[in-house]
């Protein structure tokens, strides 16, 4: 997948002109850093025509990532960019199976099966979603004795900081300080790095690109089914952006809830501390409505820490549906993106797809997902005959 991937991303043969994909908005950002005019990302109208010049589609992709997102991508500029995506993704993806593989150990295999679509997602579009897992991953690997790496990798969350609030928390819960301050350092030293490197106006360039994409997420803009919020699942059902808004604020509360309750059952010696980190790693998709299903690779190290324990507070038909729904928060925006992509055209726009297909079944699977989790603790809570007898009861 990769290598067939690579000759799309690199323009050869058929692919001269298509559609715009993530990595192509990677490499655009990168050439506008050595350009001098990263500014221009940030804005609507000069965006869509570089992109548009770019691809020779009319598809469009908004930039909302912060400023170090930007310099981290910079280099692969000095690359043609299929050779740039295929560095990307390779040295991406290996970190991530090898730091998943170090959590799992023998059930790496079935953590592997369970996640594929989220694994095919990432190759496909070239996304970063195997980054962030990794980083996830190395957090909760060196939260306990090595803080300083933990909370590194922590801050080096701050290329999607939406997606490290769960961990935060969980930090700010358990009182891992070191780690904390190390993270809140490396946020400080590299905002300092990117205002001296692009200048102090970046950052209003960036608000401004958060404050429009707001806007164009309220009007269905992004490929919506392809989400896995709870907001892009009530929005395609109709439900008004100002409620469907509230309804995310309290899931991604619930999310937290259940987070924090996880830590207490791990003070409170019912589970593994791996346990809790594993709830921090699933909850972590849920608290943004930009999640994506190319997000998911963070649940895959949840699922790889709470496997030991799992046994514990889960009947196998609820193991089996904490596996299907992962499986199908992923399998479904891909197959879906293949249908549309077939029957309405590769270059089709976002928000015209939104309207052919509506239902956002990521974002069901992904609440869904929740309800068992929070199930799965509460019982937890309960004295040991109790949670026995629960657990035969859910057989």
């Amino acid at each position: 997948m990769v290598l067939f991937k690579t000759f799309r991303f690199g323009r050869w043969g058929a692919w001269q002109a298509r559609e715009l994909s993530d990595f192509d908005a990677f490499y655009i950002v990168a050439r506008q850093v050595w350009r001098g005019e990263l500014d221009l990302v940030y804005r609507f109208e000069t965006l869509i025509k570089l992109q548009q010049a770019f691809t020779g589609s009319t598809s469009f992709m908004p930039w909302t990532y912060p400023p170090q997102f930007d310099l981290l991508v910079a280099p692969f500029a000095l690359l043609p960019a299929g050779i740039a995506y295929l560095l990307f993704i390779s040295v991406t993806l290996t970190a991530y199976l090898l730091t998943l593989r170090t959590i799992a150990g023998n059930s790496f295999a079935q953590v592997l099966v369970v996640l594929f679509p989220a694994l095919a997602i990432n190759v496909g579009c070239g996304q970063n979603g195997f980054l962030t897992g990794t980083l996830i991953g190395i957090a909760c690997l060196n939260v306990e004795r090595r803080q300083i790496i933990g909370g590194l990798a922590l801050g080096a969350m701050v290329i999607k900081p939406h997606l490290a609030i769960a961990a935060g928390v969980y930090m700010l819960a358990t009182r891992r300080f070191v780690a904390l301050s190390t993270a809140t350092s490396f946020v400080l030293a590299s905002s300092l790095i990117c205002t001296l490197v692009f200048g102090w106006q970046i950052w209003i360039a960036w608000l401004g690109a958060i404050r429009e994409s707001a806007i164009f997420l309220g009007y269905g803009f992004y490929p919506m089914f392809r989400m896995i919020s709870a907001y892009s699942t009530l929005g395609r059902a109709g439900i008004p952006p100002n409620i469907a808004f509230w309804a995310q604020a309290a899931f991604a509360s619930l999310a937290l809830f259940g987070g924090v309750l996880a830590v207490w059952l791990g003070k409170a010696r019912k589970m593994s501390p791996a346990f809790a980190l594993g709830v921090t790693a699933m909850v972590s998709v849920m608290i943004s409505p930009y999640a994506y299903d190319y997000d998911l690779p963070m649940v895959g190290i949840g699922l790889a820490l709470l496997l030991p324990d799992l046994a514990q507070v889960a009947s196998s038909r609820e193991r089996s549906a904490v596996y299907g729904l992962i499986l199908l928060a992923g399998a479904y925006g891909m197959l879906q993106s293949a249908r549309l992509a077939a029957q309405f055209g590769s270059g089709s726009d976002l928000s015209d797809m939104n309207d052919k297909f509506a239902p956002a079944v990521g974002g069901v699977a992904m609440m869904a997902l929740l309800a068992l989790l929070l199930r799965l603790l509460w019982r937890a809570t309960q004295p040991a005959s109790a949670l026995s007898q629960a657990a035969q009861a859910a057989e």
